[in-house]
């Protein structure tokens, strides 16, 4: 059972071959058993995944169906769950229960979806290795001793080792397409507003957006079908039609534009990579694509703007972790300094601490303008250069990363060079566009993904064009040794 995929899944339920109860004890005992070696959960919730089990049996016996209803799935640690521990990977809100459930987990629920439990994840969204967390780094599947990639390393690790088919992660710089593409999976960052982000905790209010980590491009067009739609509660949520995703899978790319940044190409990219970026462009030429050569002429100034926009906003978003009102408070205060200095210096991580002072330095009186104003009009530059090329082109492709996974540790001491490693993510988010990777092959033993960037609101484009790709290959079907 734990081999099926979401699809197969709602098929198998609609058929009655097993139940969702039965299904939900196989994954919980499952996980059990191997995730001590992956470390990709922080809470297991297993007396709701039970009841929520036997309600989604109850409704399809009553003549109810849906895609969702009964298929087992894990939220990242930082979508708010009624009851249960929201800790975003931090010791700050290690204690923290959620007295609500955000926008995505009650939508997936209403679908019938069975919450197997909490993925670990970087504390506070912010890195690219699952490394900072207060619980520990998260292993990938493919060579326990590598990264899974981060943010959301835990939804990535849990769904590549076979212990759930599906779940959601939060893309803020790349964090649901850079973990898919190291560790197998197909990942979807929608357009920003596409998904609700009330309850979600946030990172950077204007980069961070949800969606789907999966093995296929099916299963992402499940399960973002679910999660996308229009929040009164968001005021960042756009109020846009939700087209049928599964329904433009099958779509023929015969005449579609391809786009390939010359950009993409350059010394930083590991050459292996690059060749099965290519053979990616001549399967999709197979399949009647035509490709052509296109410039983002300002993407060399993502990477230093990203990291000036997103430490700025989240030094704003993360001052309410004071120790007063919620989250950790430090022992025996002598007074109200020593206690915002001191929970905030305990509660916080070293990652965290460092993005916090960058964005409090580039927020400073005197540098505002120097840097923040800056980068937000580089940001600007970068928006008009996309839409520039999608006059040209209906999608572009490349790289997800420079590099597959690297060794536990190998960029502690250097966090600049694992910020390199968003150099191809980044810039769909201070765009705003959706991006998905998908399987291209392997390196070393290591997964390599594809990118695919589309215009606003065109996740149906990205996801048919994944799915015929991967009905000519067979990358996303490979599992890791021992799992």
């Amino acid at each position: 059972m734990h081999q099926l995929t979401l699809a197969e899944i709602a098929r198998g339920l609609a058929d009655k071959k097993f139940s969702s109860e039965e299904l939900t004890k196989v994954l919980l005992t499952r996980i059990a058993q191997l995730d001590p070696q992956l470390n990709s959960f922080i809470s297991l919730t297993e007396d709701l995944a039970l009841t929520q089990a036997k309600a989604a049996d109850a409704r399809r016996a009553n003549g109810e169906s849906g895609a969702l209803l009964g298929a087992p799935i894990a939220h990242k640690d930082l979508f708010c769950t009624q009851g249960i521990r929201t800790s975003c990977g931090s010791k700050m809100l290690d204690n923290f229960k959620a007295p609500y459930d955000a926008t995505v987990v009650a939508r997936l629920a209403a679908a019938g979806a069975v919450t197997l439990g909490k993925t670990n994840m970087d504390e506070f969204a912010m890195g690219s290795a699952n490394e900072s967390s207060y619980y520990g780094a998260v292993k990938n599947p493919w060579n326990l001793e590598y990264v899974p990639g981060g943010s959301s390393g835990g939804s990535a690790a849990a769904v590549a080792a076979r212990l759930l088919p599906a779940a959601t992660g939060t893309d803020t710089g790349g964090s649901i397409r850079q973990p898919a593409a190291l560790t197998n999976l197909t990942g979807l960052k929608p357009t920003y507003g596409r998904v609700s982000r009330w309850g979600m905790i946030a990172y950077a209010s204007s980069l961070d957006q949800g969606g789907p980590l999966a093995r296929t491009a099916e299963d992402c067009a499940i399960l973002l079908q679910g999660m996308a739609g229009f929040d009164p509660n968001d005021s960042t949520s756009i109020d846009e039609p939700v087209p049928d995703y599964s329904a433009s899978l099958n779509g023929s790319l015969q005449g579609l534009r391809i786009g390939v940044p010359k950009e993409y190409f350059g010394a930083g990219l590991d050459p292996r990579i690059a060749d099965l970026i290519h053979n990616s462009v001549k399967e999709l030429e197979k399949l009647g694509a035509v490709v052509k050569e296109i410039s983002l002429p300002n993407m060399q100034h993502a990477i230093p703007a990203y990291y000036v926009i997103a430490p700025a906003e989240a030094s704003s978003n993360l001052s309410r972790f004071d120790g007063v009102r919620f989250g950790y408070r430090c022992e025996n205060p002598v007074n109200l300094m020593d206690l915002y200095k001191r929970s905030r210096g305990e509660g916080f991580g070293p990652e965290v601490q460092r993005r916090i002072m960058v964005g409090a330095y580039a927020l400073s009186a005197g540098y505002y303008d120097a840097y923040y104003l800056k980068a937000q009009k580089i940001r600007r530059l970068i928006k008009n250069d996309f839409m520039a090329a999608f006059n040209e082109v209906d999608i572009i492709l490349g790289p997800t990363t420079p590099n597959p996974a690297w060794k536990l540790g190998a960029k502690n001491s250097d966090p600049v060079a694992a910020y390199l490693e968003d150099v191809y993510t980044i810039t769909a988010n201070l765009a705003g566009l959706p991006g998905l990777s998908m399987p291209a092959g392997f390196v070393d033993g290591l997964p390599v993904g594809v990118q695919l960037l589309a215009p606003y609101f065109q996740e149906g484009r990205l996801l048919n064009v994944a799915h015929q790709y991967q009905l000519h290959t067979d990358w996303h079907t490979r599992t890791p040794q021992g799992f």
